[in-house]
């Protein structure tokens, strides 16, 4: 999957159709005005124990939402719009913005993207196309 509009040409993903909203791990996160207006600055690190191809991001806080983790925990998080390219076709999703450190997945998608020409076939996994091998060499610090 991709998130083309900030600088992430692949980030690994799970769909979660337990989940109503998208999340995606986020560090350093941290709010500021722009012209009167809420705005979020966070980090985005597509691969897992690795800061290759980290990014900074800066986007309009759409809302806070209180937000049942799948062990029950709640927590306020910050949404965020972000246009996502999932298996070749782009949709704008509300994004939550946590820390997904621990998960072996970097962004879960949730129905509300996927209800925009998705469906899900739980019989089968690993459809979406895998990071390009220059790439996950990179992530691993091979020589490309």
């Amino acid at each position: 999957m991709q998130l083309p509009d900030v600088g992430v040409p692949w980030i690994k993903a799970k769909l979660d159709t337990g989940a109503q909203t998208s999340s995606i791990h986020a560090y350093d996160v941290e709010t500021f005005d722009r012209d009167g207006e809420a705005w979020v600055r966070f980090g985005i690190r597509p691969w897992q124990k690795s800061d290759a191809d980290e990014v900074t991001v800066e986007r309009p806080v759409v809302d806070v939402r209180r937000v049942r983790s799948s062990s029950g925990h709640v927590d306020e998080r910050f949404v965020v719009s972000l246009p996502l390219v999932l298996v070749g076709h782009r949709v704008d999703a509300e994004v939550t913005l946590s820390n997904r450190d621990s998960m072996g997945f970097r962004m879960l998608i949730g129905r509300e993207a996927l209800s925009r020409g998705f469906v899900v076939d739980s019989a089968r996994s690993f459809l979406g196309d895998r990071a390009p091998r220059p790439m996950r060499r990179r992530n691993r610090g091979d020589d490309i």
